[in-house]
């Protein structure tokens, strides 16, 4: 049985893996804001469950919480990057407070995660690294450019992370959800920026309208996704990235489709700044 390390435990995606690993019998080290919502919703497990108090932007916090996941198991196996949040409004309505409390959870805070957990994966040259990505980290849209910036910024260090832990026996893999049904497009997870310009109307409002309609009617199992994490976590050759959902694939697969139409018909431009 494995030992995962899990933030953002207490709600969404992170409490249905928490939920998926337990009920295959392995251990959770399970961190939140508020630990306590996480032991309330799993009384009978305290001795395969214990749960930290840990703000990902607190790297102090992620140091204890690895320490006494380490004194209790001593070990680590599986490190689950989840806590994050989503943030809606034009790229220029979103003021510079909002995107950098944006980036210090969704950003600095996997880095802060990483700081902490990886020292253990490396010393045992095993383990595997599963950030929660989205397929807003692929392809964005309108009024989604600052949480889809976070995600991108995730794909580019899961890619590097990817190359630099692969010698040592540690894989990583960036998921990219597409819609489920969590709490994420709640108040609680999704923090959305005054409309401020006029201008933007025609171009963020008609996602900001979509998504105020969405909440509970997405088309993803929350409990199927954890289902598939933690099966690809038990694979030999696990992938770099995993797409979940019908609509993820499509998005996806609209964004390659589009990126090789215009690199054929820009190709001539492209080789002709060559020596």
């Amino acid at each position: 049985m494995s030992v995962w390390f899990v933030t953002g435990a207490s709600r969404g995606l992170g409490a249905e893996i928490t939920r998926e690993a337990l009920d295959r019998g392995h251990s959770v080290i399970a961190t939140a804001r508020d630990a306590s919502v996480v032991l309330r919703a799993y009384p009978q497990e305290p001795d395969r469950l214990p749960a930290v108090n840990a703000d990902v932007t607190v790297p102090e916090q992620l140091m204890a919480a690895v320490e006494a996941g380490l004194t209790k198991f001593d070990r680590i196996d599986i490190v689950v990057n989840n806590a994050g949040y989503g943030l809606i409004g034009a790229v220029e309505e979103i003021s510079d407070q909002a995107a950098r409390a944006l980036f210090d959870v969704n950003v600095f805070g996997v880095l802060n995660t990483l700081r902490a957990t990886l020292p253990t994966l490396r010393a045992q040259r095993s383990g595997h690294v599963v950030n929660i990505g989205s397929v807003g980290g692929f392809v964005t849209a309108p009024a989604a450019g600052l949480y889809g910036a976070s995600k991108f910024a995730l794909e580019g260090v899961s890619e590097a992370l990817h190359g630099e832990l692969a010698p040592l026996g540690v894989r990583v893999t960036i998921v990219e959800p597409g819609g489920f049904r969590t709490d994420f497009l709640s108040s609680l997870s999704m923090r959305v920026e005054p409309a401020s310009i006029d201008d933007y109307v025609a171009g963020a409002g008609p996602v900001r309208e979509a998504l105020a309609g969405y909440d509970g009617r997405q088309p993803g199992d929350p409990a199927k996704a954890a289902k598939a994490i933690v099966d690809i976590t038990q694979v030999a050759d696990p992938p770099l990235r995993l797409q979940l959902g019908a609509d993820a694939i499509e998005r996806v697969e609209a964004k390659l489709d589009l990126v090789r139409r215009e690199l054929d018909q820009w190709r001539h431009v492209a080789l002709s700044t060559g020596t």
